[in-house]
């Protein structure tokens, strides 16, 4: 096969927070490789999936909801949208269908690039015909050189007409990675996810805004595979939260994480959680570095 027969290239999936980024990666990779909870900012790093066919491969980027930010750890969030703007052959750009305000600058960014654009309204299952006509009118107007495609990344869709167009804009060039990679994560990181995911889901305010989980050990020669993870809180009171009363809590939470990590894995593991306290991680650059943020 030549370069002229084969695709390949980046398309970069942005948007506000929650409007279904990771959920639509996961669904056009096939795989759960970005974690998915009902909050906001659950998605904190950039992560590639990686869709390969014997004359494409496509390198789908899920990144970080545009936010504000607060906190050094949402400049590092951000840094990763602003490399992805960067690098994009395709920039798909998701709307909620239910509340499709963008940030007006990150708009203005948007149409001051030559990269191709593809706008995806999500959720269109939550709307009716009348409204969806009226959305797609608006952003044509926005964008009259961008491709609308309304879908349900959670029901599936219209996405294989997504796909098409995405197939269709992609240029030709040879892969960029094997064909046999799915990601550019570690099972590492992939574990340390499913963790932070449970925590997303089993606790509430902001608590989880205020974790993060670091593998310490992962012996994957030893049966079962051995995994010692330590989740960090900004706050004494937020570990005993984490913890529960007699640690109920955080039991539940390795239950749920275990069972997900196997079925990952597909073998069995031994997974202990420890909790500590680490003042203010989110604003201090040499702790964001050491947990794997690019500052």
């Amino acid at each position: 096969m030549t370069q002229k027969e084969h695709k390949a290239g980046f398309v970069n999936i942005i948007g506000m927070p929650n409007v279904g980024k990771s959920t639509l990666m996961n669904a056009m990779v096939g795989e759960k490789l970005s974690i998915i909870t009902p909050k906001a900012q659950t998605t904190r790093h950039r992560i590639l999936g990686i869709l390969n066919g014997d004359n494409f491969q496509i390198i789908y980027s899920d990144t970080p909801g545009l936010i504000k930010p607060h906190y050094k750890l949402h400049k590092a969030m951000i840094k990763y949208i602003e490399s992805a703007l960067e690098d994009a052959d395709i920039i798909l750009l998701v709307i909620d269908s239910t509340n499709d305000k963008v940030e007006e600058s990150f708009l203005t960014s948007l149409k001051n690039t030559d990269k191709s654009i593809v706008i995806a309204i999500n959720k269109v299952d939550l709307i009716n015909d009348i409204e969806l006509e009226l959305l797609t009118k608006k952003w044509n107007k926005e964008f009259t050189e961008a491709f609308i495609i309304p879908i349900s990344a959670l029901h599936k869709a219209n996405l294989n007409i997504l796909f098409n167009k995405l197939i269709e804009l992609l240029p030709f060039s040879p892969p960029y990675f094997p064909k046999d990679e799915l990601t550019d994560k570690s099972i590492r990181f992939f574990v340390s996810e499913i963790i932070r995911e449970k925590i997303f889901l089993n606790y509430h305010k902001e608590v989880p805004y205020c974790t993060e989980v670091v593998i310490e050990r992962f012996a994957e020669n030893e049966n079962p595979i051995k995994i010692n993870a330590t989740i960090y809180v900004a706050r004494e009171s937020q570990k005993a939260i984490i913890l529960g009363k007699g640690g109920k809590a955080i039991k539940k939470i390795g239950i749920e994480a275990r069972k997900e990590i196997e079925e990952m894995l597909e073998k069995h593991i031994y997974l202990d959680l420890t909790v500590k306290v680490n003042k203010n991680w989110r604003d201090n650059l040499v702790q964001l570095k050491r947990l794997g943020y690019d500052l």
